[in-house]
């Protein structure tokens, strides 16, 4: 299948062809805004915690950045403070099971229950299901842990600061130490603000100078209990469902001012502990769940115009917030610039040195791995393409390298309830390992490892053989309701895929002896899906591809295109890590990759499926990606695709697609050398391929950011200009050749 070995690869991949000033590549896509935009904020993060803030550092302004189920809000992003641990779910009025809402669906082996949904979803909301199914589908939720914002002090009342109470702002998220900068005038105080991420703990860091400290400046955090709303992850009408207590101070002596509070958080089942602490600073409780920090003094006492301060978050490790258990460890110890300050645990500190810790970190993270460069060429697309590389791998870094596979808007906001996609997994993470950053990939790689057994029953109970992954999920791994997701296929190769990717990036034996489980039961479902026919092997029916355009006739769909190719290769690639581990080889797998029918052909182009009504030209055009987002199979003609191709860039639905379309194209375009249409197709000027200021790709009013469409995008880079498998000799094969491409550090595609 491979005609170099991967050793060879990976050493000519990495080969730097240009050296980089990745300080000057990284800094001049620095964000900065002078006014609000309700679409653009920016968060810092590290990939199990990120904390969004307003123009003012912090979430002052909530009201500002609405969002909202379709026609309910004006567009914005909620300002969210969450984290990988934090779940919670509603108590149930009883138990609640998926068994009310199995079908027996008819397939060539007979009948085989599919998890199915009584009710529909249309337009992000769900009509007519059970109570059950609407609870399955909202629980657990992802949480949102805290509102940190300013507020005034004014003859002993707190007062709410409105966009109004600013003037002469100015914010710059500094992407080379991961800072946020902001400033602005206040009651005609001048106010600057420093915000961080610590890059090892969930761990915020705030400092804040201004002669308003004195004067009535405060900084308030309130806590909302969970919600089961489609997009927001706080509830604050329900003040009596859940507790906040403030404990301390506690003061260590070798340290006088020092001090810290810990406000221990219960709802329901979940809890958590937030730890706030500083120097010459006071924490009050200023109602159920509202607490206030200031200056232990007027103005504090070694310095009255400073409030250094820093806030932790830890779960309890019981109850439907999840402990962190050792992937953070691991990763803390492997990640560059990450060591020795890791775990979990939040000590005493300052604002200050969190800010200090974000600084000697993110440079680590900027001259590790790849990097792109595209400054030096004229073509104005250039430079807005750079910028979105740039911008892209921050906003994946601090989202979607945790130790759970991310939701579709990371840790900024909730999508699904904050459930994650595993269909979406690749998106999100593939990247990590073609950037030649795969220790961002195996934390949630290997969370497929803790859902092997749920997996494992959910394809027995079918009939098939191996594991059969779930689509929309929490951290258990359990199904959620759907008339779509339990249908989709396309993510059962996907571990395969990624786990490959990993191995392309450090070719081990301990890579293959980690993930050897979880690519070959993945395999093994994989084989047993396919079923025997006069034709050839066949998929389905039932089944809905990754076109979901086709949910309503899932009893009768068969053959995509796109899944016949992943097929084929993810059968192939397990089979090789047989070979690479020295097992014997599993006949089923090359019998069925061998025997696999040919994907339909209508009017000279691939069809997305194999029987009527062949193709509907809306939602993700999926057979592109059976020759793009994978290398070449015997079941794709490079012809035929190119065809393909064409036909789909000459009329689309376009407002029905997603943002990681427009990097399928580019990939496909890409290896069928047309380097033009890559590029065009990555900026191609549609509603869903828009990057805001700070570099999301917004989608829609309810969508309002989609990291799929960022992994997306940072996967087709990496492919265009460090090739792949057998691919074009010349320097950067995807971009054209009139550009200047320096890049160095990147993985060659298979």
């Amino acid at each position: 299948m491979h005609s170099q070995s991967i050793s060879d690869r990976s050493e000519s991949a990495t080969t730097p062809a240009v050296a980089i000033d990745r300080k000057a590549l990284v800094r001049r896509h620095n964000v900065r805004q002078d006014h609000l935009d309700p679409q653009s904020p920016v968060s810092v993060g590290n990939g199990e915690f990120a904390f969004t803030v307003d123009l003012t550092g912090l979430q002052s302004l909530p009201d500002a950045y609405p969002v909202g189920a379709r026609g309910d809000l004006p567009p914005g992003t909620l300002l969210g403070t969450q984290a990988q641990w934090g779940w919670h779910a509603s108590p149930p009025p009883h138990p609640y099971g998926l068994a009310g809402s199995t079908v027996l669906y008819d397939s060539p082996r007979g009948p085989v229950p599919y998890v199915d949904m009584a009710g529909d979803i249309v337009n992000d909301r769900e009509t007519d299901t059970s109570r059950a199914e609407t609870w399955l589908r909202a629980n657990p939720h992802r949480l949102d842990l805290a509102r940190i914002g300013f507020r005034w002090m004014d003859d002993g009342s707190e007062r709410t600061l409105t966009a109004a109470d600013f003037s002469g702002t100015g914010q710059t998220l500094d992407l080379w130490t991961g800072v946020v900068t902001s400033r602005f005038t206040l009651a005609g105080h001048p106010v600057s603000v420093t915000t961080a991420c610590h890059p090892d703990r969930d761990e915020l860091g705030v400092r804040v100078e201004s002669s308003a400290l004195a004067k009535g400046l405060t900084v308030g955090v309130s806590f909302p209990y969970g919600s089961e709303a489609w997009h927001d992850a706080a509830d604050w009408n329900r003040e009596n469902a859940h507790s906040s207590f403030l404990e301390g101070p506690d003061a260590p002596a070798a340290d006088p001012g020092a001090a810290s509070w810990t406000v221990r958080r219960q709802l329901d089942n979940a809890r958590y502990h937030v730890v706030i602490s500083g120097r010459d600073v006071s924490v009050q409780q200023t109602g159920p769940h509202g607490f206030r920090i200031v200056p232990e003094a007027p103005g504090g006492r070694d310095n009255p115009d400073v409030l250094d301060l820093s806030i932790g978050f830890i779960s309890a490790g019981d109850g439907d917030c999840i402990p962190r258990g050792n992937n953070r460890l691991t990763r803390a110890a492997s990640t560059p610039g990450r060591g020795a300050a890791g775990g979990t645990a939040v000590g005493l500190s300052t604002g200050s040195s969190v800010i200090t810790a974000s600084e000697a970190y993110w440079p680590r993270f900027w001259t590790s791995g790849g990097a792109i460069e595209l400054a030096a060429t004229d073509d104005p697309r250039a430079k807005e393409l750079e910028r979105r590389i740039v911008l892209s791998q921050y906003l994946t870094a601090i989202n979607c390298s945790g130790s759970l596979p991310p939701q579709e808007t990371g840790l900024v906001c909730n999508s699904w309830r904050g459930r994650f996609h595993l269909e979406m997994h690749w998106w999100h993470a593939a990247h990590f390992a073609l950037w030649n950053r795969s220790e961002l990939l195996l934390p949630s790689l290997r969370w497929y490892s803790t859902v092997l057994e749920s997996s494992r029953r959910t394809a027995k109970a079918q009939g098939f053989d191996g594991v059969r992954w779930p689509k929309q999920v929490g951290p258990d791994g359990r199904e959620s309701p759907s008339p779509i997701g339990t249908f989709l296929i396309w993510q059962q190769p996907h571990p395969i895929h990624l786990s490959e990717l990993a191995y392309r990036a450090n070719p081990s034996r301990d890579v293959l002896e980690e993930f050897a489980e979880i690519v070959f039961e993945s395999a093994a479902f994989m084989a047993s899906f396919a079923h025997p026919t006069a034709r050839g092997f066949e998929l389905g029916p039932p089944l809905v591809p990754a076109q979901e355009s086709y949910g309503s006739m899932r009893a009768t769909v068969t053959n995509p295109t796109f899944e016949l190719a992943y097929w084929q290769w993810g059968l192939r690639v397990a089979s090789e890590w047989r070979e690479r581990l020295g097992l014997e080889p599993v006949g089923a797998w090359t019998e069925v990759a061998d025997g696999l029918v040919s994907p339909r052909i209508v009017n000279g182009v691939y069809a997305a499926i194999d029987v009527e009504p062949f193709t509907i030209r809306t939602d993700h055009p999926s057979m592109l990606c059976a020759l793009g987002v994978l290398p070449q199979t015997d079941l794709i003609d490079k012809d035929i695709m190119r065809a393909t191709l064409a036909d789909v860039l000459a009329g689309w639905d376009w407002g029905s697609t997603w943002g990681w379309d427009y990097p399928v194209m580019a990939m496909t375009a890409a290896r069928l050398e047309d380097p033009e249409t890559a590029v065009d197709s990555l900026l191609l000027a549609a509603g869903k391929n828009v990057a805001l200021p700070n570099g999301h790709n917004r989608q829609t009013d309810s969508l309002p950011l989609y990291l799929p469409g960022n992994g997306g995008l940072l996967a087709a880079a990496a492919l265009m200009a460090a090739g792949w498998d057998n691919g074009p000799g010349r320097h950067a094969p995807g971009f054209p050749a009139d550009w200047t491409v320096a890049w160095e550090g990147l993985v060659a595609a298979p």
